[in-house]
């Protein structure tokens, strides 16, 4: 029957990898990467809001120049600003101190601010929006105060003085990152020649302490200046602050340079170098506004670049106003691109986010000219042409996945089939099984991913299934085939008493249906992007078909359709990578020369730093986060149990480890591919895709049709791959650990009915989980994944081996162990600055050793361990 079976799958296999080779061949000869779909439509939609009322005195609407604008409490708040009557060109400034309400239909008229004021730096926080200086036609204002809307105590805007700033400021910028605010540049006159070469921030976390105050930060390495634009975004690696452009005197009062550089300012490196220049813009702006959008990207919105500046006076109302070109930043890349053009350029004002879209209010659209226009902005996700190829390489994918089921589900005549496939799987399956269960679509999407916004620092974490092998095979491995184990757990029975078998068993029924709901939410979000399936249906798919062909085929099936996935993703993540590097526009030794030059290749940090990625942290994490499924994972253990004897299990765990290092190696390769490839084709990243989706989002836009939808069906195969696992596994444990211990059915039919009933039960509740949380907001699918991997599974990694390597742990002190575990590690969590990549470890060790201490308080249980410790296995 085995060898029909490889008769069956292993010409698939051959062929597909062959087809692969010979296409990559060809694309690395002739082929460029092309867009599946039309040319680039607009990055935003522009609507028009309303326009600002008459200020002041004045009879008509004209709109301000450096108004305090903001949104609070859903409440759209203008104060403040600067005009000129009409006729312009014959009138002197004035300057307002009027507060404007917007409630969403109407203009309410508010409270005055207590003297008139502009040019301030202005920013929207849940305390309210908060304007830091400014000034008036005689003086420039250090004050700092807080506009917020009050419905109960006034029904109006409330204003309060804040701490003011260590000097006086006008025509500076600030941005929020976190609690902090951050103000930068600006300055202390009137006159340019008096711009400032400074940084301060504000805790708002300290807001009514006695330390609520402004500390200075060392300042951008560039010159002093105003005018200029400051904005937060995320760099891939953490938040930081970007400064650009804006203007500084020359070396008399009529010289003057509108700047084009850019610098980088990270929080989290004041004890270094915090501040690093970036790529210039590709044209010079001041005055202007800027937005963030997504997670890595800036757009410079509006702003002056002084071409026409000396000429004012003479083209009086013929200036033609502002540059309306719009300018995208890619953090991630440092790369700027074309983002079109908009409606009006607004500057001299703020750009501020209201709910999904962001508004420009009022503002200067030539000299002396101001606009009393508001606009909403909101970002457009853009659309791609999903081909009736791609959507058939779906749907054929897929019936070939259920035909597997249906296949297998002939030979499912009793649980030991079911549960074990009968021990009838060839070792090599088994071990791309293994390999597939643990790679997941979390892992094919988040590591290209993780490595396309940072480096190779990751890297060795994967590499510790090859380190730690050798102990699996002849420390853990063992036990399991000893007593021929159909849940993992009965071991922890033998060892120790049935209340440990029943409490692992719990946890990791708990643990793997919120796991299923995560691994099918998360691809989810991502391939509703890039294929015409809501979020819904993708999750209801995903979840409908594993139901099917696993109830049906049992964990043959299961095993079989990883088989076939890992041949399919491997196979998708090399074709991708070999599109862009064998692609005429980059070229292999322009793919190293650029990777090298960006210290993308960075696999090591010497440093002792507990709270990042130094690598005795990598080292200890990697060890950690591997040990937990290859010793106490159920879906793990019964890929050992899958095999007709022990060598077998072990050739599987070694092709596991090669599949492993084979896999590693190419996803960190490909992600730096994909920070090659959007580093030369910035305006290609749709900034309104989140990082995590940055593969996908390749695959759809840029692979060939039909190959583009076999790759999405693997991603689809990859999430069902593991839910799958977690459906049978949880069936096996529920039969085994609680119907069949205590005896529930009568029959080895009844059984077989129970499990298939169980494995619809708990498929259903993963896909209703699933679809509960359809609308979470995780920033980092690796990150997350690998933290509630630490949280939840260290105390039962910590039991295994509190059981395999200590013969004075007992029951009682085991369980014990494992609860504090557990709190020890949530404390750890919760209360220390400790690296996430710890949280295995930290969560082994202290059940280990907290096990081990309360077993001495207990007398040592009755039951024979002989056989079930290292110390006494060899013997047994």
């Amino acid at each position: 029957m085995i060898k029909k079976k490889e008769s069956r799958f292993l010409p698939y296999g051959r062929k597909t990898n062959a087809s692969l080779l010979l296409l990559i061949c060809f694309m690395g000869l002739s082929i460029r990467l092309q867009a599946q779909g039309d040319s680039r439509q607009p990055y935003f939609h522009w609507e028009t809001i309303t326009k600002l009322p008459a200020v002041g005195n004045q009879s008509a609407p004209l709109g301000v120049a450096g108004p305090i604008a903001g949104m609070h409490k859903d409440k759209l708040i203008v104060a403040g600003g600067a005009n000129f009557d009409q006729p312009v060109w014959d009138n002197n400034k004035v300057w307002h101190n009027d507060i404007w309400i917007w409630n969403g239909s109407s203009w309410e008229s508010g409270d005055t601010l207590d003297h008139p004021i502009a040019y301030s730096a202005v920013v929207s926080t849940p305390l309210g929006i908060i304007a830091m200086g400014g000034c008036d036609a005689r003086t420039v204002y250090s004050e700092v105060r807080l506009l917020r809307w009050d419905e109960q105590q006034h029904g109006g805007v409330v204003q309060e003085m804040l701490p003011s700033l260590p000097r006086a400021c006008a025509y500076g910028s600030a941005a929020m990152i976190g609690e902090h605010i951050y103000l930068a540049g600006g300055t202390e006159g009137l006159e340019l020649s008096t711009a400032m070469k400074n940084i301060w921030r504000l805790d708002l976390g300290r807001y009514g302490r006695p330390d609520f105050q402004w500390e200075e930060l060392p300042p951008w390495p560039g010159p002093a200046r105003a005018f200029s634009l400051t904005l937060a975004q995320h760099n891939g690696y953490t938040d930081c602050l970007y400064l650009m452009g804006g203007r500084r005197q020359g070396e008399s009062p009529s010289q003057w340079e509108v700047l084009q550089d850019v610098y980088e300012f990270n929080p989290g490196k004041l004890k270094e170098s915090p501040w690093r220049r970036r790529a210039d813009m590709p044209a010079a702006r001041m005055a202007g506004t800027g937005i963030p959008v997504g997670q890595s990207h800036l757009f410079i919105l509006s702003g002056a670049d002084g071409s026409l500046y000396q000429q004012a006076d003479s083209l009086k109302d013929q200036h033609p106003g502002f540059p309306k070109q719009i300018l995208g930043y890619h953090t991630i890349t440092n790369s700027w691109f074309d983002a079109g053009e908009m409606p009006a350029n607004h500057v001299t004002t703020h750009a501020f986010a209201d709910g999904d879209k962001f508004v420009i209010a009022s503002g200067e659209i030539k000299p002396r000219t101001r606009s009393p226009q508001l606009w909403h902005i909101k970002a457009i996700r853009t659309s791609a042409i999903f081909g009736w190829e791609n959507i058939l390489a779906i749907v054929l994918y897929l019936l070939v996945l259920v035909g597997i089921g249906i296949y297998f589900s002939f030979r499912n005549q009793t649980t030991d089939d079911f549960f074990r496939g009968g021990q009838r799987v060839p070792w090599w399956a088994a071990g791309c099984s293994i390999f597939a269960t643990m790679l997941s679509s979390l892992t094919f999407m988040s590591v290209p991913a993780k490595t396309f916004a940072t480096d190779w620092l990751y890297f060795l974490i994967n590499m510790a299934i090859i380190a730690l092998a050798p102990f699996i095979i002849y420390f853990i491995l063992p036990f399991f085939r000893r007593i021929d184990a159909t849940s993992a757990y009965q071991y922890l029975e033998l060892r120790f008493n049935l209340a440990t078998r029943l409490f692992a068993s719990t946890s990791y029924i708990l643990f793997q249906i919120g796991r299923m709901a995560i691994v099918m939410y998360l691809p989810a979000l991502a391939l509703s992007a890039v294929t015409p399936l809501s979020i819904e249906a993708s999750i209801l798919i995903m979840g409908g078909l594993s139901i099917l062909y696993c109830t049906l085929g049992g964990l043959e099936a299961v095993i079989w359709t990883d088989t076939l996935q890992t041949f399919v993703l491997l196979g998708g993540a090399l074709l991708s990578f070999f599109l862009i590097v064998l692609s005429p526009e980059i070229g292999f030794g322009t793919y190293l020369d650029l990777a090298g030059e960006n210290d993308k290749f960075r696999m090591i940090d010497w440093s002792w730093d507990y709270t990042g990625t130094a690598l005795w942290v990598i080292i200890l994490g990697g060890l950690g986060q591997t040990l937990i499924p290859y010793s106490s994972d159920q879906g793990v253990v019964q890929r050992y149990m899958s095999v007709s004897d022990v060598g077998k299990a072990k050739k599987s765990i070694w092709t596991n480890a090669v599949l492993s290092f084979v896999a590693t190696l190419l996803f960190f390769s490909l992600g730096t591919a994909l920070y090659i490839f959007y580093l030369k084709n910035p305006d290609k990243l749709d900034p309104t895709f989140q990082t995590d989706a940055v593969f996908p989002l390749f695959i759809a836009r840029q692979l060939p049709a039909g190959l583009a939808g076999l790759v999405i069906a693997g991603i689809f195969a990859a999430a069902q791959s593991t839910v799958s696992t977690s459906m049978n596994s949880i069936a096996t444990v529920s039969t085994t650990d609680f119907a069949r211990r205590f005896g529930w059915r009568s029959s080895e039919k009844e059984y077989l009915r129970l499990a298939r009933g169980l494995t619809i039960l708990f498929g259903l509740l993963g896909t209703a989980f699933a679809l509960v949380i359809a609308y979470a907001d995780i920033k980092s699918l690796w990150d997350s994944f690998l933290g509630i991997l630490g949280l939840f599974g260290g105390a039962m990694c910590g039991l295994f081996m509190l059981g395999i390597f200590s013969t004075k742990a007992n029951g009682k002190g085991a369980i014990i162990g494992a609860i504090a575990g557990a709190i020890c590690l949530w404390l750890v969590q919760q209360y220390t600055d400790v690296s996430f990549l710890l949280y295995a470890t930290v969560g082994i060790v202290a059940t280990y050793l907290f096990g081990l201490g309360a077993s001495m308080f207990f007398p040592q249980d009755k039951q024979n361990i002989e056989g079930l410790t290292i110390h006494s296995l060899t013997s047994s």
